[in-house]
């Protein structure tokens, strides 16, 4: 079944990649301007609100781009997930104190949704235990907490002592030998949100120890230590898709909304960027993307002008004088424009790409002998990254 989808899946991303393989960015007009003058009408007529509207409607765009991405629905289609039931767990306040409103609703879910298990159970990332501190006192578990930053196993350890969970922290570096050699066949491993390579990393320690199980909500799968994404199943292997740090940035582009405030800052550090680019061109006398380093968000609270001088100092360019910051941030406004329809349509694909990314997962831990289910642990308003890989490892006859 999971194969089945991965196949359709691949195919689609594959045949349809010239409307998602790209980088917005780097394009001084719609990519596909040329290729299909009619799509670039059509989103031409939109305005911005409408651009958040199709954006947030899967549905919707779907039918708006039928003319052109036929495949939309088929995608779409491919995109849902059944959600796991979750068993109803609710943190005591006084357990939940210094855990974020989100991620304790996000805590509970995942705990809800993990599979029977006895025996001890390994947190993989566990920053200060909250997932790891939940799932000891619920389950009566022991609990192998491996996190890398002191503070946070010094926090741990306290906020374990006070609730009475059974934890031990390791202080180490995930991808350290010793670290892999932490997970022992009577574990069930577990991950909220580990980042790119550090859950990829987990999966084949997993299963190279013979973990009795995993259960993973991957996360940020742009976070690898090469320029091209490895893939782990077999299939994924032999699949034509070949990703990059930005196409796996893609799926990480649904968010939950920060509010008004948020948003304008977002728009203006995309416009402050996008003419920061057009006077990099210029200046430089090279017709290609120049990448600005991240920046303060304190940054944004002054002139663009200001931003230009960062962001020219970070780059090693020396400005020239007399320049018209006016009209190259009209410029970037006006690219911000086609950057948000360009964007729309890449979005059709970001949720097909990340069950691709999350099945080559599920595909890999079949492949080395457990039974592993997908599907979601929460609805999209408390995370879009809410996918979860539940596996049991299967015991011979």
């Amino acid at each position: 079944m999971l194969a089945h989808r991965f196949r359709q899946l691949d195919r689609l991303l594959t045949d349809e990649r010239r409307w998602w393989q790209y980088q917005p960015y780097h394009h001084l007009s719609l990519a596909f301007a040329d290729e299909a003058p009619e799509l670039a009408a059509c989103l031409n007529g939109l305005g911005l609100d409408e651009i958040a509207r199709l954006d947030a409607d899967m549905g919707a765009l779907c039918n708006l781009l039928a003319p052109w991405i036929p495949a939309g629905a088929e995608l779409h289609a491919l995109s849902e997930l059944d959600a796991f039931v979750p068993e109803p767990i609710h943190c005591a306040r006084a357990m939940a104190m210094y855990m974020p409103g989100r991620k304790q609703a996000q805590i509970e879910a995942f705990t809800g949704c993990l599979p029977a298990h006895q025996g001890p159970y390994l947190e993989w990332c566990a920053g200060k235990g909250h997932l790891g501190r939940l799932v000891s006192l619920h389950r009566g578990a022991e609990i192998l907490s491996l996190e890398l930053q002191r503070t946070l196993c010094e926090e741990g350890r306290q906020l374990a002592a006070r609730d009475g969970a059974r934890m031990q922290f390791v202080e180490a570096d995930a991808f350290a030998a010793e670290s892999g050699a932490l997970i022992a066949p009577h574990h069930h491993a577990m991950a909220l949100h580990a980042c790119g390579e550090l859950h990829t990393h987990l999966l084949e320690q997993v299963a190279e120890r013979g973990a009795r199980g995993v259960t993973l909500s991957p996360c940020c799968y742009h976070l690898i230590r090469t320029s091209h994404y490895r893939p782990l199943s077999q299939a994924a292997k032999a699949s034509a898709l070949h990703l990059g740090k930005s196409d796996l940035k893609l799926p990480l582009q649904e968010t939950v909304t920060g509010g008004a405030r948020i948003a304008r800052l977002r728009e203006r550090e995309v416009v402050w960027r996008l003419a920061f680019d057009c006077l990099q061109r210029q200046v430089r006398g090279v017709d290609e993307y120049l990448p600005v380093p991240n920046l303060q968000k304190s940054l944004l609270a002054g002139s663009f002008e200001a931003f230009c001088d960062w962001a020219a100092e970070r780059k090693g360019m020396l400005l020239p004088g007399g320049i018209d910051h006016g009209d190259f941030l009209a410029r970037g406004e006006r690219r911000f424009g086609d950057v948000a329809r360009m964007e729309l349509v890449r979005h059709l694909f970001r949720r097909p790409l990340e069950i691709w990314l999350a099945l080559d997962r599920a595909l890999f831990l079949e492949e080395q002998g457990y039974q592993v289910e997908l599907g979601t642990f929460c609805d999209k308003p408390m995370t879009p990254r809410n996918l979860l890989i539940r596996a049991v490892r299967v015991q011979a006859a």
